[in-house]
C-alpha cells in the first residue's frame, strides 16, 4: 500500500478535445481485443484491489494499447496520471477516451512543443506520485531532480536509452525496475516489436519496395536484431554496423554484412538508426551517401541522425510526403528524412501490434503490483525485475496462445541440483 504522504493537488487533464472520445474508446477496443494476458490481469485487479490507495504517474505514449494499461491500474484502485512520452505518438482520441470515460487524468495532445511537454511532466511531478511508469526517464529524471523521488515506493523505466540515463545517477532515492532488461520485454517488444513496426513505419511514409535495396542498421542489439531479420526477410542486402565486436561478430555469423558506417554510407539505400547514442550518422556519413538514400531513426530520441549537420550540407530542403523531407545536398544528390528524425515506428506508424504491447504492458502491471507492495522494502537504483515475474508473463501469454509446455520431474529438478551428479546411474 502507498505510504503516508500529504496528499498533493491532483492535475487537471488537458487534452486536444473530450468530443473525440467516442473514435478513441473504439480504438481502446480494438487494442483490448488482442490484449488477453492484460485483460487476464485486469479482472483480477478488479476483484482484488491491490492498488488502492496508490498514486502512479506514467510518462508513456498515449495509445490505445498504453489506454488499456491505464484502465488495468485504475481497475486496481490506482490513481492514475498520464502524460506523453513523444509528442508524434499521442493519439487525441484515445486521450480524451481515458479522461472522459476512464477517470484518468491525462496531459498529452499531438504535437505539443517543448514548454507544453515540460509542463505536462510538471504536472505530475507536482502530483507526487508513489510509483511511476517511464519511457525514456524523463519523469523519474525530473522527480529525481526536484528530490521529490524520496520517499517514493518505486519506478519503472521501458527503455535502454532511459536505462543508461538512470544508471548515470548515482543517488537516486527509490528503487527503478529495469523493465526492458527483462526477459519477455527483450524478446517481445524490442525483436518482435520494433522489428516489424519500424518497417510498417517506413513503409507507411515511403511505399518503398525492400526487396533489392540494402538496409544498413546501426546498432545490433535486441531491437537491431529484429530489424535486421525482418529487412532480410523482405528481400533486402542488410548491413550491420557495430561498435561492440561481440555484437558484430554475432551478426556476421548470422550472415549480414559487418562494417564501418563511414564504408556503409556509400553503399546502403535505407539507413535505420537503433543505438541509444547520438550523431550515429552524421556530417561525413552524408556527404558519401546515394542520391535518395532514406534515413529512418528506431531509437527512442531524435539525436542519432545529426540534424544539425544535415541542414549545414543542405542546399534546402523540402516536404515531398507528409512525413518525407528531402535534402538537396546542392551536387544533385538528395536525401529523404523521416518523421522528422523521430522514433519512426510511432512517428510514421502506430508503434507495436497490440500483441505485442500484451506482453510489455502485462509486465509492467504485474510490476506496478509488486512495487506497491514490496517497493518501501527495496534499496534505491536500479534493480532487475524479479524472474518470477518475468516468468508468470511468459506463462500467461503461452495460455493465451493455447500452447502448453513440459514440466520438470521431481528426479530431474534433482539432478540438475546436484554439483557433481552420479553419471554411473
Amino acid at each position: 500500500m502507498a505510504p503516508p504522504m500529504a496528499d498533493p493537488p491532483i492535475p487537471t487533464t488537458d487534452i486536444a478535445d473530450a468530443r473525440l472520445s467516442a473514435a478513441g474508446e473504439a480504438r481502446i477496443d480494438w487494442a483490448d481485443g488482442f490484449m488477453p494476458v492484460l485483460r487476464s490481469i485486469r479482472e483480477r485487479f478488479a476483484a482484488e484491489r491491490p492498488l488502492e490507495g496508490v498514486r502512479v504517474g506514467a510518462c508513456l505514449h498515449v495509445t490505445a494499447e498504453t489506454a488499456n494499461l491505464v484502465r488495468t491500474l485504475i481497475a486496481g484502485g490506482a490513481q492514475t496520471a498520464l502524460c506523453a512520452a513523444n509528442p508524434l505518438s499521442t493519439r487525441d482520441e484515445v486521450a480524451a477516451a481515458l479522461a472522459t470515460n476512464h477517470g484518468a487524468v491525462v496531459q498529452a495532445r499531438r504535437g505539443e512543443g517543448p514548454d507544453e511537454y515540460a509542463r505536462h511532466i510538471g504536472a505530475l511531478v507536482k502530483s507526487r506520485p508513489h510509483i511511476t511508469l517511464d519511457d525514456g526517464a524523463d519523469l523519474i529524471s525530473t522527480l529525481h531532480a526536484a528530490g521529490a523521488d524520496e520517499g517514493m515506493l518505486g519506478s519503472m523505466e521501458e527503455t535502454t536509452t532511459g536505462l543508461v540515463r538512470l544508471r548515470s545517477l548515482d543517488n537516486l532515492a527509490c528503487p527503478v525496475l529495469a523493465v526492458n532488461d527483462a526477459r519477455t520485454e527483450r524478446t517481445i517488444n524490442d525483436r518482435f516489436g520494433t522489428g516489424q513496426s519500424a518497417f510498417d513505419g517506413i513503409l507507411r511514409a515511403t511505399n518503398l519496395l525492400l526487396s533489392g535495396r540494402t538496409v544498413v542498421v546501426l546498432g545490433y542489439g535486441w531491437t537491431g536484431k529484429g530489424i535486421a531479420l525482418r529487412a532480410r526477410g523482405a528481400g533486402a542486402e542488410v548491413i550491420v554496423c557495430e561498435v561492440d565486436p561481440l555484437r558484430a561478430l554475432e551478426a556476421r555469423m548470422e550472415g549480414f554484412g559487418v562494417m564501418p558506417s563511414l564504408t556503409a554510407a556509400e553503399r546502403g539505400d535505407v539507413f535505420i538508426t537503433v543505438t541509444g547514442g547520438r550523431d550515429v550518422l552524421s556530417r561525413d556519413h552524408f556527404t558519401r551517401m546515394k542520391d535518395g538514400a532514406v534515413l529512418a531513426n528506431a531509437g527512442h530520441f531524435d539525436v542519432e541522425i545529426d540534424l544539425a549537420a544535415l541542414r549545414e550540407v543542405s542546399a534546402g530542403a523540402r516536404e515531398v510526403l507528409p512525413l518525407v523531407e528531402q535534402y538537396d545536398l546542392g551536387d544533385g544528390r538528395r536525401l529523404n528524412l523521416l518523421a522528422k528524425g523521430r522514433v519512426v515506428n510511432l512517428a510514421a506508424a502506430e508503434g507495436h501490434p497490440a500483441e505485442v504491447m500484451d506482453v510489455s504492458f502485462a509486465l509492467q502491471a504485474l510490476c506496478v503490483e509488486y512495487l506497491a507492495r514490496e517497493g518501501a522494502g527495496l534499496p534505491p537504483g536500479v534493480q532487475a525485475v524479479p524472474d518470477a515475474i518475468d516468468r508468470e508473463v511468459a506463462r500467461l501469454k503461452l495460455a493465451s496462445l493455447g500452447v502448453e509446455i513440459d514440466t520438470l520431474t521431481t528426479d530431474q529438478r534433482a539432478y540438475l541440483g546436484v554439483w557433481a551428479p552420479d553419471l554411473a546411474g
